[in-house]
């Protein structure tokens, strides 16, 4: 039995007895938002189930306070894009399915309403303009192909730890204007920030406050540094020399340093890993690949719906609202599962499938509607379509020959590790 043949095997098995641990449990013990099953890639009959009979299920049944899940495509669109009922602000929860611990309530754009969210959000917005994407290409193509011409020929190694951390972190440090020798602590501040208790990636809460101790004050003397200077063109300058974002107190800086960090982090990064992981789960698509490079151009949207790097996000009610016939009461905490509406089947044609030819593939929520829509989506898309350009261009195959390791958590879905063999 082949590597491949054991893997589809032993998904098959674990999906079955997911399936019928998800539709033997009564509607009203659903925990959706547990962190085994994304770690243990078993949610997907859980949505599936959730999809066709409570398609807006309450959840008292979890250690967190309970929470509403809304799981179909048009549903997840109409809390979106309903600012003014459903609330982002950090002092009411925030945009997780768990509140931030007291202390770690940072208010950041994303987890602000209007119209503070809009006036902080045009402060950043210049980097991500067409005429500074075209510039940034050119970088991003010339580091794509210096770290694949290193890669090792004919050995195992982790894709996760040497391509996609790397270039997603070097891409952070050019943002920034960071200390390139420094880089890799954007992808540990990005890690410890998001970091539920089990994951293993802090060991305690003393660790995880002395690490983002350290990042807040390593960010604020860049900041300063920044503010004293001529404006430049780096999201740090950007915020220091505007009106809306100069005068942030440290707990609203801070909330959107780690943003930043982590929205240039985690989407990117998790879905270069996934977009190999794919394409050996579907050869038939990798070889339409091969033969055919212009599928890139959909191949990058398709696999950012498939990987729906972050799982969800979560609002809070403002008034007593209605969706889906059920009652939603003020205060309520209503949690948007994107990677279930990127599988309504209503919405999206055959939607457990990949398929990098899909003729409208941009059909997907992975980034978000409405006023919080990803500020960097069309940068994550650029640095996706370039790797694999490249890696077209050098490269027959990249073998996934091992089981990935994913994180343990329901807010971001992303790999641990990923071992890889270029055949040389």
């Amino acid at each position: 039995m082949t590597f491949q043949t054991s893997v589809k095997t032993d998904k098959a098995e674990r999906l079955r007895r997911a399936r019928e641990e998800a539709y033997s449990t009564p509607l009203k013990d659903f925990h959706p938002g547990a962190p085994r099953l994304f770690q243990n890639d078993t949610l997907w009959p859980w949505f599936e189930r959730l999809r066709k009979e409570e398609p807006v299920h309450y959840c008292t049944n979890a250690p967190i306070e309970p929470y509403w899940s809304v799981v179909k495509y048009n549903d997840i669109m109409h809390v979106d894009t309903h600012h003014g009922t459903f609330s982002s602000d950090a002092a009411l929860g925030g945009i997780s399915i768990r509140d931030a611990p007291p202390g770690y309530d940072w208010p950041s754009f994303i987890a602000m309403d209007e119209p503070r969210h809009s006036a902080q959000r045009k402060t950043v917005s210049p980097m991500f303009t067409p005429q500074h994407l075209d510039e940034l290409a050119k970088l991003i193509r010339q580091r794509s192909a210096k770290v694949l011409d290193n890669l090792p020929r004919n050995e195992t190694f982790n894709w996760v730890e040497k391509v996609s951390i790397e270039l997603t972190t070097q891409m952070l440090a050019t943002l920034f204007d960071f200390p390139w020798e420094d880089r890799r602590k954007l992808t540990r501040w990005s890690d410890v920030s998001t970091a539920l208790p089990k994951s293993g990636i802090v060991s305690s809460e003393e660790e995880r406050r002395r690490e983002l101790n350290e990042c807040y004050a390593y960010m604020s003397r860049l900041w300063k540094e920044r503010a004293n200077a001529e404006p430049r063109d780096d999201l740090l300058s950007l915020m220091a020399h505007n009106e809306a974002t100069r005068g942030m107190d440290p707990d609203n800086l801070m909330g959107n340093l780690i943003l930043l960090i982590v929205g240039g982090n985690d989407t990117t990064r998790n879905t270069m890993t996934g977009s190999v992981l794919a394409l050996n789960e579907n050869p038939d698509e990798y070889r339409k690949l091969k033969e055919n490079p212009a599928l890139i151009d959909s191949m990058v949207p398709e696999v950012i719906r498939w990987q729906t790097p972050l799982a969800h996000m979560r609002r809070t009610a403002l008034v007593d609202t209605e969706i889906g016939g059920k009652e939603i009461r003020k205060g309520d905490r209503v949690v948007m599962w994107y990677v279930s509406g990127n599988r309504d089947e209503e919405v999206i044609d055959r939607p457990d499938e990949f398929i990098i030819d899909r003729p409208r593939p941009r059909i997907h929520l992975s980034f978000g509607f409405g006023v919080h829509r990803c500020l960097g989506m069309r940068l994550a898309e650029l640095q996706l379509r370039i790797i694999w350009e490249e890696i077209l261009k050098r490269f027959d195959r990249i073998e996934v020959v091992g089981e990935p390791k994913r994180i343990y958590s329901s807010f971001v879905k992303g790999y641990e590790s990923l071992p890889v063999r270029i055949p040389g």
